[in-house]
């Protein structure tokens, strides 16, 4: 059951953990209304966006600068290099460093890759990566070890992943990362659950993944969150966007 409480806003402990806000967000290429998708994300209030589908052709990254600065993020990482996915942030995250990563092309398949970068809030140390899966279940299942990989060579402590799985819980690549990973979602339901469609929201195929370590205070579409209204998540794109809020320990 979905708790209908607020999501705690972000805040730096004194033990130097800190409770930062993640959102997870398929842009599809900035082809819809750009305004409505800020309004969106400005609502959210995030410390870290995580992009799928941004721009990645002509004046990519004047797009995607644009959307960071109309939402109050700077734009981290992603983009082209990354294959579609990407990153932004608050002025609240220290950045160490970040890393754009191609996967293996399958002959005839869209190239895939994923957003990484290592960032701290307070006394709090994060890895953070964005992902968009395949469409093939094959194809997928090798992404979802891959993605796994790449958690475990930022050698930190604590991290987060989100994106487009192309895939249900029940999938062999989202429960290979669930087993690993907790699902934001099913670890503290918040919100609503469904991602796709905006008109006709019945799957649930985006998520937010954390590491063990990492507490989860809450998750799910932001549908009913203080200035998110229905016309603009109808209108920002074609997926809902995910809002996690996370306590992440002191490194």
């Amino acid at each position: 059951m979905a708790t209908t409480s607020p999501l705690p806003n972000s805040h730096t402990n004194p033990d130097g953990s800190a409770v930062i806000r993640v959102l997870s967000y398929n842009i599809r290429s900035m082809r819809d209304d750009t305004t409505a998708l800020a309004r969106v994300i400005t609502a959210c209030a995030p410390d870290l966006v995580l992009i799928q589908e941004a721009p990645r052709f002509f004046r990519w990254r004047k797009k995607l600068a644009h959307l960071a600065a109309a939402s109050g993020q700077v734009l981290l990482s992603g983009g082209a290099p990354a294959a579609g996915p990407a990153l932004l942030c608050s002025l609240r995250a220290t950045v160490e460093r970040t890393e754009d990563v191609l996967l293996p092309l399958t002959p005839g398949q869209h190239r895939r890759g994923f957003a990484t970068a290592v960032v701290r809030f307070g006394g709090a140390r994060l890895g953070v990566l964005s992902c968009h899966l395949s469409l093939h279940e094959e194809e997928r299942y090798e992404q979802s070890g891959l993605l796994l990989d790449r958690l475990a060579a930022l050698d930190v402590p604590h991290a987060v992943a989100g994106g487009d799985l192309n895939e249900h819980p029940t999938g062999r690549g989202f429960r290979r990362l669930a087993t690993d990973l907790q699902d934001c979602w099913a670890t503290a339901p918040w919100g609503t659950e469904y991602t796709s469609t905006p008109t006709d929201p019945h799957q649930r195929i985006d998520a937010i993944l954390a590491t063990p370590g990492v507490e989860v205070l809450g998750c799910g579409v932001p549908v009913g969150h203080p200035g998110v209204s229905t016309s603009d998540l109808r209108a920002a794109t074609d997926h809902l966007p995910v809002l996690a809020a996370l306590r992440v320990p002191a490194s």
